[in-house]
Formats: structure tokens, sequence, C-alpha cells
């Protein structure tokens, strides 16, 4: 029987009764990665496909769509995946921040949410040939000439670009003269900071791990309230600069879909967090555990908007 046929055949079961509808959400995940290859959402999404065939899905399939912060990719989710009990979407800190910058025509609230996997913090990084060997000396350029001091990272609004602000400020720069460079995905971000065309980089941690590690690039700071477990990069507040921010990802279902559906995908999501290959993907990536599920982690997202818009408006941003 053709895959196409088996698959109709299977819906048709499920809508006269004749299949649990756990035999239909796990037939073929279409899993919405709304960034471009080689960044966080991408690796978060491929780990969590990868886990998820593991917990019984038949197959999985991805869709990278990059730009505006994920708002490109959250639209074509919206209005391309509605009531579809098989559609999945990576999204995150980042996606909140640049639809408060951003002010896109679709909204999160259009979706459903399903659960929060991972939360990690950033890092700063130097380019390999960099002339500057400190944040301190990042710091002291960016006080001569703001402009001249280029950060380079993920979409306005990102948590990078929420930290590079939330610096300026905390040093005595108008956050406003900053010289955000943004990126529409991971892989871009990297190859700009290690051609040096940027003064210095930002990202979560995992995405610049193996680069630090090879000695490709600087660490100089990292966002966490202390230093982060086997990592010697100093924090910005051993530093003397008063700033903590961290990110987290999740995972949203389509707009439309029942209750039994949305708990179908839950509870799937859960069984794959519960595998042997996210386990290695978490800990590889230097992820740390941030399981929350169902309207908890919607009343989650809710605060998120309205804590760093806060933090947006203090930081001058907006």
């Amino acid at each position: 029987m053709r895959r196409d046929t088996f698959l109709k055949s299977m819906a048709a079961l499920v809508a006269a009764g004749g299949l649990p509808l756990s035999a239909l959400a796990a037939a073929n995940i279409k899993m919405m990665i709304p960034a471009n290859p080689g960044g966080g959402w991408d690796t978060t999404g491929r780990a969590l496909g990868r886990a998820l065939q593991e917990a019984g899905a038949s197959s999985v399939s991805y869709d990278n769509k990059g730009g505006a912060a994920g708002a490109i990719g959250l639209a074509q989710f919206v209005n391309a995946s509605k009531g579809d009990p098989n559609a999945l979407m990576v999204m995150g800190a980042v996606m909140v921040g640049g639809i408060i910058t951003g002010k896109p025509p679709v909204n999160l609230s259009q979706a459903t949410p399903l659960a929060r996997l991972t939360s990690e913090y950033n890092v700063f990084v130097l380019p390999p040939n960099s002339p500057h060997k400190s944040m301190k000396d990042v710091i002291e350029q960016l006080k001569k000439d703001p402009g001249s001091v280029k950060w380079g990272g993920g979409s306005r609004g990102s948590t990078e670009h929420i930290a590079a602000a939330m610096i300026a400020r905390e040093v005595g720069v108008d956050p406003a003269r900053i010289n955000y460079v943004a990126f529409r995905g991971g892989g871009e971000a990297t190859a700009a900071i290690l051609g040096g065309n940027v003064t210095v980089g930002g990202s979560g941690y995992s995405e610049f791990a193996e680069y630090i590690d090879t000695g490709k690039m600087k660490g100089i700071a990292v966002t966490s309230a202390t230093r982060l477990k086997g990592v010697n990069i100093p924090t910005l507040k051993e530093q003397g600069i008063n700033v903590e921010i961290g990110n987290w990802r999740g995972v949203y279902g389509a707009p439309g879909i029942t209750a039994a559906q949305r708990k179908e995908l839950t509870d799937l999501i859960i069984k794959a967090t519960k595998t042997k290959v996210w386990g290695e993907a978490m800990e590889k990536n230097g992820w740390t555990e941030a399981y929350m599920t169902g309207d908890a982690f919607g009343n989650f997202v809710d605060n998120e908007f309205a804590s760093l818009r806060a933090t947006m408006v203090k930081s001058g941003m907006i």
C-alpha cells in the first residue's frame, strides 16, 4: 500500500472511530522550525523529532522558515496548520521578544501551547582574531564609540539583543545607540563571528560551545547568576555588570486542535523527553530541564510577554 494511501486510510478510520487518536497523532509529525538551519531552534526541533520517533512517532518531517524572530514561520504555521493534530512548532523566548518589538500580524495566542522543554543562558564571544581580550575591553570601546561595537546575534528582540541593551544601560551608554546586527539563524551568526564581521557575538551557550572548546571563539561572559557548570567563563555580574537573563525553548501545537488532540500530543512529547536520545541531546547541548505543560505553560508565556516587555522598556529598546 502506498504511504499516502495508508495515511488517508488511517485518517478515515480515526474519523469513523476505528482507531484511537494516538494512531493518527503518531503517523507523521510535521515540525515547523521558524529559523534557518544551524541555530538553537533547529537543534532543539531536530533533537525533539528524533526523540518523538523513539517515543512512537512513525516519521517526522521538518520545515525551516527563518526570519523576523520566528514570526514568518509562526505565520505559516498558524495559517497552514489549522486543526492539524500532527503539526508542531518550536518556539521560545526569542519569539516572544520578537513579537514585542516587531508587532507582527500573527500572535502566539492563535496557536496551542503544549510544553516548555529547556532553558539555558547566553554567552558572549569574541572572534578568533579580535583585538579585544575581555568584556572589559569591549565595554571600554562601547563607552568611547557605541556605534563601533557590532553586537552580532539572533533576531531583534532575542535574549542576546536584550542582554546587549541591558549591558549598555548598566555601563552608562544609551541603549538606543548600540549597533546590533541581527541574523536570521544561528548558522549565519556563527559565520559572521568566525569571519570577524562583528565585534562581539551572543547566543545560547550550546550553539557556541564547540567553537569555544576548540579556541575558534573566546568566551568573555555568560548571562547566568553563577558560572555554568564545567564552563570557565565569568558571569557579567562577576565583571561588575548587573545583568542576568535566561533563554528557554518550547513547542506549540496547531490552532484549533481539540482538547483530546492536545493531550495526545502533550503525552507524546512527555514520552519523548524520557527517551535516551533526548537525554543525550540534553547533555550534549548543556540544556537544563524546564518541563512545563498545558495551561501552566500558556500562563507562563503570557507572563513572559509582560516581563520581557518591562525589561525592554527599562533597557530603552521600546
